[in-house]
């Protein structure tokens, strides 16, 4: 292999893992959005209520 396949190739490899990792970080936010979501329907944000022993 050349330079110039060395380079080309890790670009490439590069460029591939900023893709995973963009659309994991997109799905773990549209997780949390639908959490978040979800919780303001119901009106519980998640903590337990003063005095709640369960």
């Amino acid at each position: 292999m050349t330079g110039q396949d060395d380079k080309s190739t890790r670009e490439e490899r590069l460029a591939a893992k900023l893709r995973e990792n963009l659309r994991r970080r997109k799905a773990q936010t549209r997780a949390l959005d639908s959490r978040t979501l979800d919780s303001r329907e119901t009106g519980e944000d998640g903590l337990p209520k003063e005095g709640d022993d369960s």
